[in-house]
């Protein structure tokens, strides 16, 4: 996978069009951090491979709950504490 940078990009994009047909991904950095991720796709995969990244996104983000709430402890919940914790937040959305 080729990295470049944000100014790389700017001053050479022809290029790094042609660098993405053959590689396929390109990670764009900005103060040597990376920032984004060129992906090839036609027209014929575009809503295919959207999907995919959409779906990464979630299964990331649900895995860094779960990971939180492993960390606070909050896995290890009983079904009594959890309907409580439901039943609080209900009564606090009621009120306020």
């Amino acid at each position: 996978m080729k990295f470049v940078s944000v100014r790389e990009l700017r001053g050479r994009t022809a290029q790094l069009w042609r660098d993405l047909e053959r590689e396929k991904d390109l990670v764009v950095t900005n103060n040597g951090k990376p920032v984004a991720i060129l992906t090839a796709t036609d027209s014929d995969s575009f809503e295919q491979s959207l999907a995919e990244i959409r779906r990464c996104r979630a299964t990331d983000a649900l895995s860094a709950l779960q990971r939180d709430a492993a960390d606070r402890g909050l896995d290890r919940l009983s079904m009594d504490e959890i309907d409580d914790e439901i039943q609080a937040s209900r009564t606090r959305r009621r009120i306020g």
